[in-house]
């Protein structure tokens, strides 16, 4: 069995007139990420993540930002898509570890319906997916409110 290990990182600003969707999970904030997409940083890093572990190059590569058939994109939807690449290269995810790192809004009380909408978009079961979030203490862009970043672990799997 091969087993390969990818990182993924994304980062968007927060502005005014976006809603926020993290982890494919509309979330009640007064502000949203702004990006060509829906911004979903967690969604894009858990996608480069695991287009790294296969040497598949990253998102950006993928679906560009300056590409209008991806204007508004759903990332979960893009992330169904990688899933499908992955595949057809002999892989399947084995397993995600996620942190995204933002000052506000809290987002625990939403975690677990991340946890199942990745999921159901990897075809994996829910206990292979780790979320966590994180403040930085007020430090940085994301304490300052400015935006959210999400960082990813993944392994890959493919049978010899």
């Amino acid at each position: 069995m091969n087993i390969r290990i990818g990182h993924g990182y994304d980062v968007h600003r927060l502005t005014e007139n976006r809603r926020l969707v993290l982890g494919g999970v509309t979330i009640p904030f007064e502000k949203g990420l702004l990006g060509h997409s829906d911004a979903d940083v967690l969604v894009h890093a858990v996608m480069d993540a695991l287009l790294g572990a296969a040497a598949l190059g990253d998102i950006g590569q993928h679906f560009p930002d300056n590409d209008p058939a991806y204007s508004g994109a759903d990332s979960v939807e893009l992330l169904k898509k990688v899933c499908l690449l992955l595949s057809e290269k002999g892989y399947a995810v084995g397993n995600i570890d996620a942190t995204v790192l933002a000052q506000q809004p809290k987002l625990k009380p939403y975690i677990e319906t991340m946890r199942e909408v990745l999921a159901g978009a990897m075809q994996i079961d829910k206990d292979c997916i780790s979320i966590k979030a994180t403040t930085e203490e007020k430090l940085g862009f994301t304490g300052r409110l400015e935006g959210i970043a999400a960082h990813c672990v993944a392994l890959i799997v493919k049978s010899s």
